[in-house]
């Protein structure tokens, strides 16, 4: 599994086909779960840890790696299983970086990678409430394999500071939108609340969707409506993994399309910043904001109103 991260150029060829690549691992039981490869650096057996005091009780110790010290996460116990008996299984820990940071999670073992088709993987059930810690699960060999929330997880371990003062805000250009659409779309109930605490303040009407096809028949919805959307719509800020439909085929859909082909798209994304450079060329998108950085949310939604309104007047 030490291959596990392969070139950027490789990775690029299932972008805007609405395929991923899912690693697959098990916490100690037969239950599959998963986490997308884009996100994985390397897999390896457990090293030698060394305790920090006061750490979150998840975060097992860190580990040196290739110069950095990388906390090392019980995956089993974050998402509220119990702790993993490292003594039982064969203990593993697979190396990830998620908003510009990089740590382990410990497993019971790594299974294989898998690829699939977005439109194979489903949100939660309905009925699974708000407090579990999966964003889509999806069927292999009859099995199900359950994908991991690991923004809720990192956020609980780490919370995110989201409060901006009102000085961030250009009240002046701000007001020349009130009420205007801003759609913003994740599977992740935890980036939605963050993405909210820096857009509500701006005084826009937010409108959310659970994943790129939702987002996708919604804007199809407004155009049978007649909406202007290219007036109502300010832009729209969208995940690169959800399931279904992927944000990168949303941008590829967005862009063929005669009427929306203009709009404004920024890709809002855990994936590493060189990595979503070269998707943004590739499928379209106006932008990429790395999860989760507040204020850089804000003036890049600002900077682009600011083009827009001047696009307008011109």
């Amino acid at each position: 599994m030490s291959g596990v991260l392969s070139s950027v150029d490789a990775r690029t060829k299932l972008v805007g086909q609405n395929r991923l690549e899912l690693l697959l691992f098990h916490l100690g039981g037969s239950q599959f779960f998963a986490i997308n490869v884009f996100k994985v650096q390397e897999v390896m057996r457990l090293p030698r840890l060394t305790r920090i005091p006061d750490c979150h009780p998840v975060v097992r110790g860190v580990t040196h790696l290739r110069g950095q010290t990388v906390p090392v996460v019980d995956l089993r116990q974050a998402i509220q299983m119990g702790p993993l008996n490292m003594d039982a299984v064969d203990a593993t820990i697979i190396v990830t970086e998620y908003n510009k940071t990089v740590q382990a999670f410990l497993v019971g073992g790594v299974d294989r990678i898998v690829n699939m088709n977005w439109n194979e993987i489903l949100p939660p059930p309905s009925g699974a409430g708000r407090q579990h810690y999966l964003t889509a699960i999806s069927r292999m060999d009859g099995r199900i394999v359950e994908i991991i929330d690991v923004e809720k997880v990192l956020a609980e371990i780490s919370p995110y500071n989201t409060q901006l003062s009102d000085d961030v805000y250009d009240r002046g250009l701000l007001n020349q939108v009130q009420g205007k659409k801003i759609l913003i779309v994740d599977d992740s109930m935890v980036a939605i609340e963050q993405m909210r605490q820096v857009l509500v303040p701006m005084g826009l009407t937010i409108v959310e969707a659970r994943n790129g096809l939702d987002a996708y028949q919604l804007l199809m919805h407004w155009k049978e409506q007649g909406m202007d959307i290219n007036d109502e719509l300010l832009m729209i800020i969208t995940d690169a993994e959800m399931p279904e439909m992927d944000g990168y085929m949303l941008t590829t859909e967005i862009r063929r399309d005669p009427v929306l082909k203009d709009t404004i798209v920024v890709l809002h994304t855990s994936l590493s910043g060189n990595f979503n450079k070269a998707m943004v060329e590739k499928v379209g998108c106006d932008g990429f904001l790395s999860k989760f950085a507040p204020f850089e949310m804000a003036a890049e939604v600002q900077r682009h109103i600011r083009t827009k309104l001047e696009n307008r007047s011109s």
